[in-house]
């Protein structure tokens, strides 16, 4: 009786752990895609029942491998509420424009491979464009002109604004310009122009040509304003020795000549290692341009060949330039209007019209130039040394200005300031003038052929606070007749001895100095 009591306790207490895990217990719970669904309706459930689930799709995990991946499907497709919540999501298309980053510098543009000839003959122009136009979309990018091929481009910009920064234009082959006057049409201001761009960098070992002298032989007579203080003697020099007809010319160019390489709206620029040689007017030219770094280059052109400055400065700002030879037919180095915090140093000049400020205050024009330093230069046969050149009529003012460790060599007039310049036969007299103040000269030494000194101050805005130290200038008798240290209206400090005296020099300030209108000071 006991046995058979026992038996039926264990059979009722079978029956019911079986319910338990049959289906009754089931249906007490969500199925799993009942739990799907309520992970996307947010509505959170018990951590006892969570627990419950996760054993048991453990055990259909150990009895089921190849069903396992069905649930998952429905668990990667995120749920539209949360796309529209989600800040990532939307926002790409607003990053997404230049999708450059990754080739960021990695790509090289060789004019070759864009149809460059290489030959010297065939027109090299919309090769280069092409180059160009596929460089400019990528940051840091090069466009390569390799060596050992001669290019002949025509007149070519090479522009932004949109153009990414950073690029590279290596010049390591020699660029040419055409020599046939049908390319130049009625003339351009320039042959090879970069514009409007930041942090573009030329560099290289190659050469720029403008093959200038078919320009040169066809110009009127180039009169430099101080021409007429250099006085041959015995009329044993000719002032505008002819320049020999090249045979590369093709028909009369025009009158506008163009400088052969120039910058103009940018930031960021630098040009290193290049040659340019034989420009039909300046060689390299800066106009509004930010951040110039200009080294170890080289300009040539013969010193007779007119117009053709080394290095044009005009409303550009933070200028270095250093460790560069310029041999030219006008000024080495020309700073004009609007520029400010120029450093020149370890530069040779010559053959040219030296290192000068201005011409300035043109038919009445506003001119500010300030703070220019240019030191540890040498310069050997050229016209002038140091030079400030002003326009009479013009207003504005010079000021800030240190030209420091000159070392000269047989120039005809080391150092001047002429606030009376024209390159004209003759020039009307002119009440105002551009202002020139605090210019200091030191250590300025070496040879002259014709004056030491040349201060040719303003009446009515004489020259002020001129600073002479350290002045030692020998005459060496050559081929111009010579005369001693000239000095009008020009006040300062001798504040060493010079060599040879510089007596002219005023001492202290101006008892009256004309006062410039708000509108006319810088």
């Amino acid at each position: 009786m006991m046995i058979l009591m026992a038996v039926l306790v264990w059979s009722v207490t079978l029956e019911t752990c079986i319910a338990r895990r049959g289906r009754h217990w089931r249906h007490s719970h969500p199925s799993s895609s009942d739990l799907s669904d309520s992970l996307s309706s947010k509505k959170p459930k018990s951590h006892g029942n969570s627990h419950h689930h996760s054993s048991h799709n453990h055990h259909n995990d150990n009895h089921h491998h190849k069903s396992k991946p069905k649930p998952k499907p429905k668990l990667k497709t995120p749920p539209k509420s949360s796309d529209n919540n989600s800040p990532v999501v939307s926002r790409p298309p607003k990053v997404q424009p230049p999708p450059l980053p990754p080739q960021k510098g990695s790509q090289v543009f060789n004019v070759m491979d864009f149809g460059a000839k290489g030959d010297g003959k065939c027109d090299d122009t919309k090769a280069f464009e092409a180059a160009w136009a596929a460089a400019c979309k990528i940051e840091a990018s090069m466009m390569l002109v390799p060596p050992e091929y001669t290019y002949l481009v025509g007149p070519i910009s090479f522009s932004g604004p949109y153009c990414q920064a950073n690029i590279v234009f290596q010049l390591d082959g020699t660029i040419i310009a055409p020599t046939d006057s049908k390319t130049w049409g009625k003339g351009l201001m320039w042959w090879i122009d970069f514009t409007k761009l930041k942090g573009i960098k030329v560099q290289g070992k190659g050469v720029i040509d403008g093959r200038g002298s078919g320009w040169w032989q066809q110009d009127d007579p180039f009169i430099d304003g101080e021409t007429k203080l250099i006085i041959p003697l015995n009329n044993s020099v000719h002032q505008n020795p002819p320049v020999p007809i090249r045979s590369e010319l093709d028909g009369r160019m025009p009158s506008i000549k163009p400088t052969a390489l120039r910058f103009s709206g940018s930031l960021g620029v630098e040009v290193t290692g290049i040659t340019i040689q034989n420009s039909p007017q300046c060689h390299l030219k800066f106009d509004d341009c930010v951040g110039v770094v200009v080294h170890d280059i080289a300009v040539s052109s013969p010193g007779d060949s007119p117009n053709t400055d080394g290095i044009h400065l005009q409303n550009t700002r933070d200028v270095l330039i250093h460790s560069t030879t310029l041999a030219c037919g006008d000024d080495c180095i020309s700073i004009q209007t609007g520029c400010s915090n120029v450093y020149v140093h370890n530069v040779n000049c010559g053959p040219g019209h030296g290192i000068s400020i201005g011409s300035l205050g043109k038919e009445g024009t506003k001119a500010c130039v300030s703070n220019i330093t240019v030191r540890d230069v040498a310069m050997h046969n050229t016209m002038t040394g140091v030079r400030i050149k002003t326009w009479q009529g013009g207003v504005g003012s010079v000021k800030g200005i240190i030209f420091s460790n000159i070392q000269l060599n047989e120039v005809q007039i080391p150092i001047m300031i002429d606030q009376f310049y024209c390159d004209h036969s003759k020039c009307k007299n002119q009440t105002s003038a551009v202002a020139v103040e605090g210019v200091t000269y030191e250590r300025i030494k070496g040879t002259y052929t014709v004056k030491p000194v040349h201060f040719a101050c303003s009446d009515n805005f004489p020259c002020v606070d001129v600073q002479l130290s350290s002045i030692e200038l020998k005459p060496v008798q050559e081929k111009y007749h010579m005369s001693d240290a000239y000095c009008w209206q020009t006040f300062g400090e001798l504040n060493t001895p010079t060599l040879p005296p510089i007596d002219c020099l005023q001492i202290g300030k101006p008892p009256r100095n004309k006062v410039q209108s708000d509108h006319d000071v810088c």
